[in-house]
C-alpha cells in the first residue's frame, strides 16, 4: 500500500468522518488536486456553506420588515445574541450566562481588563507568556500606562527554558508561588499561536487563584480546538475570537466569559453601554444602568446581525460534531502529520505529546515566506508563516484530512 493509498484508507475509515462538504474549499493551482489542502484555519477558518443562505435570509428580513425586524425578523434582532449562548457555552465549557457574543476579541480583552485589573500597593504586574500574540503584549502594555504604570516594569513575559520552545507549566507554578504576591492579573494565551502549545489552564489558574491574582485567558487559537471548562477550573474571565477554528468569517463577532461569581456580583465596576442594562428595562431609556446578573452586563452596543449570523451557522456545526470527538480526531490528524513529517527532517516545535498541543504543528525553517508561497503554488497545500522562521500547519478536524496531511508532508519532503 502507498503512503497515498494509507492516507486515504484513514479518512475512510476514520470514528469521525469528515464534515469537509460542509465547507468552501479553495481551489488548488496546477490542476493534480481540485481543492486545497487547507491548513490555514488558525488563521481564518473556511467559509461553511451555511453562511450564505443565513446572509440572505438576515437581508431578505431586513428588506421586507426595515426596522420591524427587531421583533418580527424570523430570528429577531433585538436579542439576537440569545440564540448563540447555549451554544457558546457548550463550546468553552460554561455556564449558559457566564457567556456573551460580542465585540472583537482585544475590545473583550480590553472590557474585562477594566472590571479584573485593578493594580494596588504592590500588587500591580501582569503576567504574560514572552511569545503571546502582539495585540494581547500592545493590550497589557496600555492598561498598564492607563493605571500610570511603566510597561517594562509592569509587564512580566514569561519564557521558555534556554534552548526548549515550550513553557512549561512548572515554571509558570513556581513563579506564581514565588512571586505572586506582586501580580494582579494572570493573562496567558490558552495554545501559544506560535508554538500551538496546549498550556494546562486548570493548574496555572489554579494556581494564579491561590496567589491572590485574577486569572484570564486568552483563547483565541483554544476555542473550537481543544475542549474547554471555564467554569469547573474557575477561570475568573476569558475571551476569543470566532473566526479561526470557529470558521465565522473575517472579523467576525468575538466571545467573553465571566465567571458567576463576578456576574453576580454587583460591586465589580464596568464600563457600559446600552446593551449592558436588563432587557426589562432597557427601552424605558432610564439614564440609570440596571445591569443583568448574567455577562450581557459588559455589553455595549446592540448585536450586529449580518456578522453575528456566520457565528451561529458555525456553532451549530460544532453542537452537531462534539468538541470532545472534533479534539480525538484532531489528535490524529496532527500525529500522523508529525509522524510524516518526521521523514522531512523538519524541526517541529510544537510539543511531542498530542495532549500538549491543540490542532497545529509548528516548523522551524529558514525562509519560512518563502517556503509558504512555494507550498501553495506548487502543491496547493495552505499554510502560513511567522516571521522570522516559522511555518505553521494546522489539520483542523472538521474540513482537514489524513489526505490532506499526505499532500503536506510529500510536498515539505520535496521542497524544504
Amino acid at each position: 500500500m502507498t503512503a497515498e493509498e494509507e492516507a486515504r484508507r484513514l479518512d475512510e475509515t476514520d470514528p469521525l468522518p469528515t464534515l469537509r462538504g460542509e465547507f468552501l474549499v479553495p481551489p488548488a493551482p496546477g490542476g493534480e488536486y481540485e481543492e486545497a489542502a487547507y491548513f490555514a484555519g488558525n488563521s481564518l477558518g473556511l467559509q461553511p456553506r451555511a453562511v450564505a443562505g443565513r446572509l440572505r435570509e438576515e437581508l431578505d428580513d431586513w428588506a421586507r420588515l426595515a426596522v420591524e425586524g427587531h421583533t418580527r425578523a424570523r430570528r429577531p434582532w433585538v436579542d439576537y445574541h440569545e440564540l448563540l449562548r447555549e451554544p457558546a457555552a457548550r463550546l468553552v465549557g460554561a455556564l449558559p450566562h457566564e457567556v456573551v457574543a460580542m465585540n472583537s476579541l482585544t475590545v473583550n480583552l480590553h472590557l474585562m481588563m477594566a472590571s479584573f485589573y485593578r493594580p494596588a500597593g504592590d500588587r500591580t504586574r501582569i503576567v504574560i507568556e514572552d511569545s503571546a500574540f502582539p495585540s494581547d503584549s500592545y493590550a497589557v502594555a496600555s492598561q498598564a500606562v492607563h493605571h500610570g504604570l511603566d510597561p517594562a516594569a509592569t509587564v512580566v513575559r514569561l519564557e521558555p527554558r534556554p534552548g526548549e520552545d515550550e513553557l512549561r507549566t512548572e515554571d509558570v507554578v513556581a513563579f506564581l508561588e514565588r512571586e505572586g504576591g506582586t501580580v494582579a492579573l494572570v493573562l496567558l494565551g490558552g495554545v501559544n499561536y506560535l508554538t500551538g502549545q496546549l498550556m494546562d489552564m486548570p493548574a496555572i489558574t489554579k494556581a494564579g487563584r491561590a496567589a491572590g491574582a485574577v486569572v484570564g485567558w486568552d483563547l483565541a487559537h483554544a476555542a473550537g480546538n481543544v475542549p474547554l471548562r471555564l467554569h469547573d477550573w474557575d477561570v475568573d474571565f476569558a475571551a476569543w475570537c470566532t473566526y479561526k477554528y470557529l470558521n465565522s468569517g473575517p472579523g467576525a463577532v468575538a466571545g467573553c466569559f465571566v465567571h458567576e461569581r463576578h456576574v453576580r456580583d454587583a460591586s465589580v465596576p464596568k464600563l457600559a453601554g446600552w446593551w449592558g442594562t436588563d432587557p426589562a428595562v432597557r427601552f424605558r431609556m432610564d439614564p440609570a444602568i440596571a445591569p443583568p446578573a448574567s455577562a450581557d452586563a459588559w455589553q455595549l452596543s446592540n448585536p450586529p446581525i449580518m456578522a453575528l449570523a456566520p457565528v451561529l451557522a458555525s456553532l451549530e456545526i460544532f453542537d452537531r460534531a462534539g468538541m470532545d470527538a472534533l479534539r480525538a480526531k484532531s489528535e490524529r490528524l496532527t500525529g500522523y502529520l508529525a509522524a510524516r513529517l518526521a521523514e522531512t527532517g523538519a524541526r517541529i516545535i510544537t510539543p511531542a505529546d498530542p495532549a500538549a498541543r491543540g490542532a497545529q504543528l509548528s516548523l522551524r525553517v529558514a525562509d519560512a515566506g518563502g517556503l509558504v508561497r512555494r507550498l501553495a503554488e506548487a502543491r496547493g497545500v495552505v499554510a502560513d508563516a511567522r516571521e522570522p522562521d516559522v511555518v505553521r500547519l494546522a489539520p483542523a478536524p472538521l474540513y482537514c484530512t489524513f489526505h490532506d496531511c499526505h499532500r503536506a508532508a510529500e510536498a515539505l519532503r520535496d521542497l524544504v
